[in-house]
């Protein structure tokens, strides 16, 4: 038996940028049994990796004491393989036959392919998520039938990337309307615990829509959702990775944060962004992180509205 460290991230879509090469060392390694070292908000979406022996749960603490836990729950061990996507650098105090530490670029690349050098994968392995059949099955309770759905997540982890209320609520009416692309549609509504800020105003303005309500429900179950609606629009963040690596056509929406990097992977996916590049939006501000609010101003319901239209044609015929 081998057995693997598999260091991951804290963040949920960053995990799941990371999960591809996962599931290339679950595929390639079958008598390997893994340990997986991640956050608190990333560690349900492992519960299911097939030969999981345990999920390592690291909480950060001051002056990097969480790698030092680390250290001690995996010292004892005698590692065939540790990967370590963090870039911490914790592989080389374990002892272990090999060791693959992630260096990051000095160029913008998709963090998809930079996650895959650590192995040196080219192609680099698509991000996979695996649940239960028994989530699958509420799934299918809470999203019924065929649909088609239209997902939608407006929240992000930070105010800045989060595309206006407003404009969310003119899009799908727009796209679920009469003449619309998906006339009638349901919407599926995505987010975590206290995302109802983003969702509510969305929620008033459009009394007459019909909306599937799954905000904070946790990350396999609304992985298995997402896996049964037609298409996902977005902001750049956990669950727009999360929708791209279940399959689901995937448009994010992208203004303050770098698309070059971080747009959601796949044949089945876009990204769309206002007339700024996200160079001039990023050297406008000294720290994005201290805005109060959205940097998408200048992303247009229209081209939304065309760009999302342009994927679900694509999507169709593929």
């Amino acid at each position: 038996m081998q057995r693997v460290l598999f260091i991951t991230s804290t963040r949920i879509g960053d995990a799941i940028i990371n999960s591809g090469v996962l599931d290339h060392l679950v595929r390639t390694r079958p008598e390997a049994q893994f340990t997986i070292a991640c956050g608190p908000l990333a560690a349900s979406l492992f519960t299911e990796t097939p030969r999981l022996e345990r999920i390592i749960v690291m909480r950060k603490k001051k002056a990097g004491l969480h790698w030092w836990d680390l250290w001690r729950e995996t010292v004892d061990v005698k590692w065939d393989l540790v990967v370590d996507l963090r870039c911490s650098g914790t592989a080389w105090f374990l002892r272990a036959k090999e060791r693959r530490i992630l260096q990051q670029s000095v160029v913008p690349v998709p963090k998809v392919e930079e996650a895959a050098s650590v192995l040196k994968l080219v192609p680099a392995p698509d991000p996979k998520l695996h649940f239960s059949d028994a989530v699958r099955a509420e799934a299918e309770a809470r999203v019924p039938g065929d649909g088609p759905y239209l997902a939608i997540c407006p929240s992000a982890s930070w105010i800045f990337k989060v595309w206006p209320a407003e404009r969310f609520a003119e899009f799908i009416l727009r796209f679920t309307g009469p003449d619309g692309v998906m006339p009638g549609a349901p919407v599926v509504m995505l987010g975590g615990p206290g995302d109802e800020l983003y969702a509510q105003p969305i929620f008033d303005a459009l009394p007459e829509t019909e909306f599937i309500d799954l905000l904070g429900l946790g990350l396999p179950e609304t992985a298995a959702c997402l896996e049964r609606c037609r298409l996902y629009v977005g902001n750049d963040s956990g669950l727009m990775h999360m929708s791209a690596a279940v399959g689901t056509p995937t448009l994010g929406l992208f203004g303050p944060s770098d698309d070059r990097c971080y747009a959601p992977w796949g044949a089945h996916t876009d990204a769309v962004r206002g007339p700024a590049t996200f160079e001039e939006i990023d050297s406008a501000h000294d720290d994005r992180r201290k805005a109060s609010t959205s940097l998408l101003a200048d992303l247009s319901v229209d081209s939304v509205y065309d760009a999302a239209k342009a994927l679900y044609e694509r999507t169709a015929r593929s």
